[in-house]
Order: structure tokens, then C-alpha cells, then sequence
């Protein structure tokens, strides 16, 4: 068995492509129950917006790398760590919260921005964290992010999708009522086919390496949930809000993560095995909380 930081994984840009478009899909489907009037009450209401992007971008970044020095992985897993806490919220993200009952509105919102905002800390928060990690100083590279490409798919995976579904829900209500259920299975279905499927050409390295991060990557997984949470609480967030906050948190980009690695770091093996196994784990974790959510109903009135 080759160390881990030599294996080389492969990597099809055609397969994130697939998955964006499918996340569109998803999208749309989930701005069908959505009205403009949400996204007032968000713009009305904007602490948990903030508390949402500090839990992101200040805290659980800097909470990871707590967690990294009293595990002391090696260097590459470290890196990945960091990097896949460095990443914005990933769009199932949405699809969570609403499936949760959490306030999707910010969701959407919190996505948006933090996917923007990724643009300078994304890179910021990475060389910070990672350049203080002992022994990763030979692995370290640094790393930029275009803005027009960011807007871009923050226009593709939300802005069009959103804007859609929610015109769809206005003015033909009788076809989104037919739509909505069968949306929700899709989304279910799909996404465990994807992940499954783009792992395929990376099967028996995903194997052989697995048990040694699976660990690494729950408890990382369980951290940013819990970091999303309690924080918001402590502000006093509703738990309508809460639920959002903690998912945006939980459910990071790893996708983005990804590209990242094979653009920059040649597909080194522990920061790839690392985001890989977070794009398994958090749906597992994702769909877990968010079913278990989804049974404990709010008050109307924390909706309002």
C-alpha cells in the first residue's frame, strides 16, 4: 500500500459540471414553497445572517485548527482539514434546511454571500491556519480565486434556479403543488447516485485509505454543526434560523475543495482523501440532522 501522500487521484472536471447542473435542479424545486416576502424577513432581521458568516469564516476555521493540533495528523490531512473549513457552504446546504423546516430564505442567503465572500477568505483563512501547522510548510501553496467565476455560479446554482422556481410558485401554484413532492425524492435519489458515481474512478483508493480519515472527518463534521449551532443560540437566534445556521456551517463546499486541491496541490492524497470523504459524510450527517429536524416541528409563530 503506497503512502498516503502518494497516491494521485482522479479527477473529472466533467463530473462537477453534472453536479452543478443537477444542484440547479434542486434549486429550483426547493424555490417552489419560497416568496419574495422571505427574503424581506431575512433583510429585516440580519443577526442571523452575520452570526452565520462568522461561524463560517471566523470561527470554525479557527476551531479547526484547535482540532488539528490536538490530533496532529499528518501534514496533507491537516491541510485538508483546513482547507474544506476554508471553503464556503455548499449548496445541498439549501436543500437541507428546507428539508429540516429550517428558515431557507437565509439559507439561500448565506450561501450566496459566503460563496462571494469566498473569494478572499477562502485563500485568507487557508495560508493563515495552514502556514502556522507544523511541518506543512512543504506542502503549503498559496492560492487565488476569480471573482467573475465565483459570481458566476452563484448566478448558475442560485440566482437563475431561484429566481424560476419562485415564479413558478407565483403564477401557476397548481403546477408547483404537483411539482414539490417529486422534487424531493429526485433531490434524495440523485445525490446519493452522484457521489456514489464520482467516486467510481477513485473506488479502490477510497477503500484502502478510508478508515484512516473517517474518524478525522466526523468528528471535523460534527464540530462545524455544532459550532453553527451553539453559536446562534448563545445570540439568540430563533430555532427556525438556527436550523440554517448550523447546516450552512455543516455543510461545506468540498466540491470547491476539490478543484482546489487538483488545481494547486496535484491531487496530493490526504487533502484529497479528506474532501472526498466530507462530500460523503456531510450528506450522511446532513440528511440525518435535517430528518431528525424535520420531525420536531416550530412554533408558527418563530416563523413569522
Amino acid at each position: 500500500m503506497l503512502p498516503l501522500d502518494q497516491v494521485q487521484l482522479n479527477f473529472n472536471p466533467s463530473t462537477l459540471f453534472v453536479l452543478n447542473c443537477i444542484l440547479g435542479l434542486v434549486i429550483f424545486g426547493i424555490a417552489l414553497d419560497m416568496r419574495v416576502d422571505d427574503f424581506r424577513r431575512v433583510a429585516r432581521f440580519p443577526r442571523a445572517v452575520l452570526i452565520g458568516l462568522a461561524s463560517q469564516f471566523l470561527i470554525f476555521p479557527a476551531l479547526t485548527f484547535g482540532l488539528v493540533m490536538l490530533l496532529q495528523p499528518q501534514p496533507s490531512i491537516a491541510l485538508g482539514m483546513m482547507l474544506v473549513a476554508a471553503c464556503p457552504g455548499g449548496n445541498i446546504s439549501n436543500f437541507m434546511t428546507h428539508f429540516s423546516r429550517g428558515n431557507t430564505a437565509l439559507s439561500v442567503t448565506m450561501s450566496a454571500i459566503s460563496t462571494l465572500a469566498a473569494v478572499l477568505m477562502t485563500p485568507l483563512n487557508f495560508n493563515l491556519w495552514a502556514s502556522l501547522y507544523p511541518d506543512a510548510s512543504g506542502l503549503l501553496r498559496t492560492f487565488t480565486l476569480d471573482p467573475v467565476d465565483m459570481l458566476v455560479t452563484i448566478l448558475m446554482l442560485l440566482g437563475i434556479p431561484m429566481a424560476a422556481g419562485m415564479a413558478v410558485g407565483a403564477h401557476y401554484p397548481g403546477v408547483a403543488a404537483r411539482m414539490r413532492e417529486p422534487m424531493k425524492m429526485f433531490s434524495l435519489v440523485v445525490f446519493v447516485c452522484f457521489i456514489f458515481g464520482a467516486l467510481a474512478a477513485n473506488w479502490q483508493h477510497f477503500l484502502t485509505y478510508i478508515g484512516g480519515v473517517i474518524f478525522v472527518v466526523i468528528l471535523h463534521n460534527a464540530l462545524a454543526l455544532a459550532t453553527g449551532y451553539s453559536l446562534a443560540r448563545v445570540a439568540g437566534v430563533r430555532e427556525y434560523e438556527r436550523r440554517a445556521v448550523a447546516i450552512e456551517v455543516g455543510i461545506q463546499n468540498s466540491g470547491l475543495g476539490l478543484i482546489l486541491i487538483f488545481n494547486f496541490f496535484d491531487g496530493l492524497g490526504g487533502m484529497a482523501i479528506i474532501a472526498a470523504a466530507w462530500g460523503i459524510w456531510h450528506l450522511v450527517a446532513g440528511l440525518s440532522i435535517a430528518s431528525f429536524w424535520r420531525r420536531r416541528l416550530i412554533p408558527v409563530e418563530e416563523t413569522t
